[in-house]
């Protein structure tokens, strides 16, 4: 399956895109410069509050928020998935937070997840350094192979080499990019990760916390380093500088795959030539439209994302079963295909339609999983239920692509309704009547919306002129186009 990376660089941003087949948009990587990523950047920190409660402790990391430091993150429960491998995990007795750190002890940590929302970075005293091939975990005995390489033949090829070449105390993650590689280009590797903990260290060293010791490539070198594999054959860029600084990285970490950096120098945006641009406002959009007339609607909220399938306008041909089975079985495909290029993460809902068969319900499952296979974070998949959903877990590094680009609503505060206007109607009414307690036979002016003041003109004109007569009121009507729909003003005069 050939692929392509489209990378547009801007002063104010760096974006990302991943081609599967050479056109069809999977993934979008947007990183702006005042909001970069950091995950991957490594720390001198200082223990500023211990939480027995929530076994965690809040790290001063020179951030303007502390991060959360969650007991298992220092002694046990180390997440492999976090540069997109997906490797066995080894796990260690875990001791009480109050026993592993002291408020104003130094610590040294590394981020796992950028800030989300309201909450701070998430570290881990765990270290990883990613290279093109391997990942270094200092301090740890321990030499995993990515799940994604299949035959057992070249896993242990590959962790033979690995053994022999590596120092004690320091474990690797082998990735799958490393598939057929040879020892010299191992050894590279880990002579490269080694000059970089040493680094790391002597810093270390010369510093007091809080201090960013280590900073992670940006997002075009990054990508290209995590990306870049067999089935890509194309990078192309569209700035000449960030181009070399491209070519000097590939040629100097892995020179074979240099012929496929390219720069792209048409006048035609290069977001545009592919047809990308297009394609980002349908991955905001809350309903996706199938082939066969059916939808799928996706919802994020702060707990979780619930995707809703639909048969839409797909009648089918033949029983209902059938018709219901196929909508379930096309909007598979969709939905794996849109969480990968959503970014969505954490507790993902999917409520398929209901089906009777069990034959059908497994059928459905395995599809999806095979589905999802080509998805780089760690996901966790339980099968059909009963009431037709499959509830998952998708490992959430960073925001989804609509919390990068995309903010609440300042007129419905995130929930994606407004009052009605006969609603807001009557709440004027309401108000109307709370000053007829304290006050009688004044003038009195509202100022609405024009719908809602369309609205009283018209359809709820008894209802103003009753309001009038009970309390002596003369009651001025008055539309204001810059009011907000829930919006209304009421004073007397």
């Amino acid at each position: 399956m050939a692929g392509k990376i489209i990378i547009n660089i801007t002063p104010e941003q760096t974006r990302v895109a991943l081609l599967e087949n050479s056109t069809q948009l999977s993934e979008l990587y947007i990183e702006r410069k005042k909001d970069a990523s950091l995950v991957g950047n490594v720390y001198k920190g200082k223990v500023v509050k211990i939480l027995p409660g929530m076994q965690s402790a809040f790290v001063d990391i020179g951030l303007e928020k502390a991060a959360f430091l969650h007991a298992a993150d220092v002694l046990s429960g180390f997440d492999y998935s976090i540069f997109g491998e997906d490797v066995e995990e080894t796990v260690a007795p875990q001791l009480p937070i109050e026993d592993l750190l002291r408020e104003g002890e130094e610590v040294f940590v590394q981020v796992s997840k950028d800030s989300i929302g309201s909450k701070g970075a998430r570290v881990t005293s765990y270290i990883t350094l990613p290279g093109r091939y391997l990942v270094l975990m200092p301090g740890v005995e321990h030499t995993g192979v990515s799940r994604k390489i299949l035959e057992e033949e070249e896993r242990t090829r590959l962790k033979n080499i690995v053994s022999e070449l590596k120092q004690k105390n320091f474990g690797f993650i082998i990735r799958t990019a490393s598939e057929g590689c040879t020892e010299d280009e191992l050894k590279k590797d880990i002579d490269y990760l080694m000059l970089l903990w040493e680094n790391i260290q002597k810093k270390k060293e010369k510093v007091s916390a809080p201090h960013l010791l280590y900073s992670d490539l940006d997002l075009a070198l990054r990508s290209v380093r995590d990306l870049l594999g067999h089935e890509i054959d194309e990078v192309l860029i569209d700035s000449k500088e960030e181009h070399r600084k491209l070519l000097d990285f590939v040629n100097t970490y892995f020179p074979k795959l240099i012929s496929r950096i390219k720069l792209y120098d048409s006048t035609e945006p290069v977001f545009d030539a592919f047809g990308i641009e297009i394609e980002i406002p349908k991955a905001l959009g809350k309903r996706v439209w199938l082939k066969s007339g059916g939808y799928i609607v996706i919802d994020q909220t702060e707990a979780l994302t619930s995707i809703d399938v639909n048969t839409g306008k797909f009648v089918g041909k033949a029983s209902l079963e059938d018709t219901i089975f196929k909508t379930n079985l096309e909007a598979v495909k969709e939905i794996a295909y849109q969480i990968r290029l959503r970014n969505l993460g954490g507790i993902i809902i999917i409520d398929f339609i209901d089906m009777e068969k069990e034959e059908n319900r497994k059928k459905l499952f395995t599809v999806f999983q095979e589905a999802m296979a080509k998805d780089r974070a760690k996901t966790t998949i339980l099968e059909v239920s009963e009431l037709g959903l499959i509830q998952m877990t998708r490992k959430r590094v960073r925001e989804s692509l609509q919390r990068v680009l995309c903010e609440p609503c300042h007129y419905c505060d995130g929930k994606g309704f407004v009052k009605s206007p006969t609603t807001v109607c009557y709440e004027i009414f309401i108000e109307l009547r709370r000053i007829a307690l304290t006050k009688k036979n004044c003038k009195i002016m509202v100022t609405a919306h024009p719908y809602v003041a369309d609205l009283i003109f018209e359809d709820e004109r008894e209802g103003l002129e009753t309001i009038e007569k009970e309390n002596g009121f003369k009651i001025i009507l008055k539309a204001d186009e810059t009011f907000h729909q829930e919006y209304f003003e009421v004073a007397t005069l």
